[in-house]
């Protein structure tokens, strides 16, 4: 009676108890059926999504260290294509979002689909935390804690544990790209908001760490954007400072026109996020990103979907305009492949606010990146469709998110972040940088123009 009590009471708050990490024996099955982070080891039944053998590790043809990269699948053709007149007989397979895609623009948008690779991998010792936080990995009160250096939860009983899985994903420690962001408008013009240098850090993953050292600071991801165009923008700058209790998360910007520092007062959820020109909202960078006490998590389960994936392709072309369409990326670009995704549901918590009542995010079972994401609105209408395109770096080693962005379906507007094409780095892994590199002091030296 008093545990169903607590329960309740914590409901009513909003607040949700502390969940228990898995036992020994369960854990034991990420050196056995499942894979270190807790996918399924094999494949499926008729063989279309392969087993789990290690991941892509060996360099990859075309790639230059701390420069561009290559596509290790450039000989292999699409399987078969999906569009807009037989997306119906593939629709289990598809998210509600690149359905609606497929119906808002019949003419432009379809999904080609490869042959499936389990290309994601992790260092040995990031396997080794990952095991570790299996069994002293908890959430409390949608908090992270005991976790460190490896995936929280490999085995997750929880829609909060799977989604705190995506935040914490494996993307190295250190890494810097150089991109272009852009809002393709109703009407189809593409205009650039960003086009910039972004350094990031996880201390969460530095090597030499652990969980006591970690405690002391909480931070798990650290962000400096510098924006060298376009023009009215250039000079701009950000720095974002997350941790585990995401009410504690810091940001500040930059702007050349006031010439001061200014902090971001609610760095969170859906406010306009400033690294988008405040197209997208702050939880919708990477399809979802920070704190997650706004909303109750359902794990729904685990299904097989096509999803973007091992996205190489999309680096090759030279210019921006050659991946860019008028509402969406040129699929001609795009490679999708069939892959087992967990199902994660969120619904907006009682006496919280957010502009978005209910959304749906597919997440990788090999990254636990989640790679699509729809969202409604408060009038029960499919609002918006988000989606990150994942890449090969077998020098990391591991499969990360590249590009990503957004298509409002009832505006018909759209974004597009993080082009690396026409630029000579795409997704750096870098050395630890000082901690000094990520404050405000720092951002407004680099920042002036």
């Amino acid at each position: 009676m008093l545990i169903s009590m607590l329960t309740a009471a914590a409901a009513v708050s909003g607040m949700v108890p502390a969940v228990a990490a898995v036992s020994a024996d369960e854990a034991a099955k990420l050196k056995s059926e499942l894979t270190p982070f807790g996918a399924q080891k094999a494949g499926n039944a008729d063989g279309t999504i392969p087993a789990w053998t290690g991941g892509y590790t060996q360099p990859i043809a075309g790639d230059k260290a701390g420069g561009r990269r290559g596509d290790p699948f450039k000989d292999e053709k699409p399987l078969f294509s999906i569009n807009a007149k037989n997306a119906e007989q593939h629709a289990a397979k598809l998210s509600e979002g690149t359905r609606a895609l497929l119906k808002k623009y019949p003419d432009s948008f379809r999904v080609d689909v490869y042959r499936s690779h389990r290309t994601a991998a992790a260092p040995q010792w990031v396997y080794d935390n990952t095991f570790k936080n299996a069994t002293r990995a908890k959430l409390n009160n949608d908090v992270i804690e005991g976790a460190y250096g490896g995936i929280p939860f490999p085995i997750p009983k929880t829609g909060a544990e799977a989604i705190s899985n995506h935040i914490l994903r494996w993307r190295g420690a250190t890494w810097q790209w150089q991109a272009t962001q852009y809002q393709l408008t109703a009407e189809g013009k593409a205009v650039m908001t960003t086009d910039g240098q972004a350094d990031q850090q996880m201390p969460y993953y530095f090597e030499d760490g652990n969980p006591e050292q970690f405690a002391k600071k909480n931070e798990t991801w650290l962000i400096r954007l510098i924006n060298t165009g376009p023009p009215i923008r250039a000079g701009e700058a950000i720095v974002g400072r997350t941790q585990v209790d995401g009410s504690k998360d810091q940001a500040w910007v930059y702007l050349t026109g006031q010439r001061r520092v200014r902090k971001l007062p609610n760095p969170c959820c859906d406010t306009p996020a400033p690294a988008t020109a405040g197209v997208m909202s702050f939880d919708e960078l990477e399809t979802w990103n920070g704190r997650i006490d706004r909303f109750d998590w359902t794990l729904v389960g685990k299904q097989e979907m096509f999803i973007p994936y091992n996205g190489n392709k999309l680096l090759q072309p030279k210019t921006d305009a050659e991946v860019l369409s008028a509402h969406h990326l040129n699929p001609d670009h795009v490679r999708w492949e069939l892959h087992r995704v967990w199902v994660i549901e969120a619904k907006l918590r009682q006496g919280q606010r957010h502009q978005a009542v209910r959304s749906r995010y597919y997440c990788d079972e090999d990254t636990w990146t989640c790679v699509l994401g729809d969202r409604w609105d408060a009038n029960g209408q499919l609002w918006r469709t988000l989606w990150s395109q994942t890449l090969v770096a077998p020098d990391l080693p591991g499969t990360v998110v590249g590009a990503m962005g957004m298509n409002d379906l009832l505006t018909g507007q759209a974004y597009v972040a993080n082009l690396y094409n026409s630029k000579p780095v795409h997704y750096a892994i870098k050395p630890r940088l000082p901690d000094t590199v990520f404050t405000p002091d720092a951002m407004a030296g680099e920042g002036i123009r």
